[in-house]
């Protein structure tokens, strides 16, 4: 099954309603917008050509789609958003039924519901580039268990040379995009982070709340970078990531699973909050280190992260698995 997360990419690019280049425009032309968008965002898929599905989910409901939008490579993602408790009423009044089976005391129904509590989320990366495409296609994982010489020889280089963007990262954080959306902030630039919603969230429910801390500093790249002088940064993050979601959401720190991804999605240090009981995509032990368990090992050993072995899953196409396998460091049989 494909990974039906939405996230940012190593490379720069967001998973987004629209591309940094199409978010551009629509900043541009911000005055000419209505409430609802734009004419041209209203129709901004009714020139994409299918080239090819990716991979789907019926459990997940989701479809991955590689086309053309304008003469580029598009990645489309659509999704079926959830039924929320407060549409029920007129879903229950207002909608269709027509009769599939009835069996005893089983009936069957296909139920239309009005547009507005239809819909579909979609998802645009263009232009896509050919990382997007394959990161959407379904692809068997393999298990990688990286000691400190793996870093230090293989993954730390392959980080290097593949020069991954994280401008998106630093746009957050000079407030040149997304400000909207910032739930709180710490401004301090050692100890501070900005809190906002993740975009696999939809906001409409806490069932699945998701939120990222990204922090301010821009010399820590992962897990791997993190010492005991790192521990009041993580604290200060634990703590008033917590209260701010008491405060917006009313959602207490027991109902919450706050954690770091090993390898993370891009390398500019964040740390994920999500509702416990939400399975949320990564938050599975051989990625999600918990933070409470990462400031304990820092503050029994400060070198913790970056001496002992991580095991972390890598899609087959991904460029890291190429260079662990070339090292003859994976175990394929």
């Amino acid at each position: 099954m494909a990974d039906v997360s939405t996230k940012r990419e190593n490379n720069g690019a967001v998973s987004n309603e629209l591309s940094p280049k199409t978010k551009k425009t629509k900043t541009d032309h911000e005055k000419d917008r209505g409430e609802n968008g734009s004419k041209s965002e209203k129709t901004v898929l009714s020139g994409f050509q299918t080239i090819t599905v990716l991979s789907d989910s019926a459990r997940e409901k989701t479809i991955f789609v590689h086309g053309k939008l304008a003469d580029q490579n598009a990645v489309v993602i659509l999704e079926k958003t959830p039924i929320t408790e407060d549409a029920l009423s007129e879903i229950f009044t207002s909608s269709t039924l027509e009769l599939d089976l009835r069996n005893d005391i089983y009936s069957t129904y296909r139920l239309q519901a009005s547009p507005h509590l239809n819909e579909i989320k979609a998802t645009v990366v263009c232009p896509a580039t050919e990382k997007h495409v394959k990161k959407y296609q379904r692809q068997e994982s393999f298990l990688v268990e990286e000691t400190a010489d793996d870093y230090a020889s293989i993954t730390l280089p392959f980080i290097q040379k593949q020069s991954f963007s994280v401008q998106w990262v630093y746009n957050i954080l000079e407030k040149k995009a997304e400000s909207e959306r910032i739930v709180f902030e710490d401004p301090d630039p050692k100890l501070g982070f900005v809190l906002l919603p993740d975009f696999k969230w939809d906001q409409k429910q806490l069932d699945n709340l998701y939120l990222i801390a990204i922090i301010h500093q821009r010399n820590i790249k992962s897990l791997r970078d993190l010492k005991f002088e790192h521990i009041p940064l993580l604290q200060n993050i634990l703590q008033k990531g917590k209260e701010a979601i008491l405060q917006r959401y009313n959602l207490p720190a027991s109902k919450l699973r706050v954690y770091l991804h090993y390898q993370p999605s891009y390398y500019h240090l964040h740390v994920h909050f999500t509702k416990l009981g939400y399975d949320a995509p990564g938050c599975g032990v051989e990625r999600a280190h918990l933070l409470t368990d990462v400031i304990q090992n820092l503050q029994s050993d400060s070198h913790f992260y970056k001496a002992r072995s991580l095991s972390f899953p890598l899609r087959a196409d991904d460029g890291l698995l190429s260079q662990f396998r070339e090292a003859g460091r994976l175990e394929l049989k």
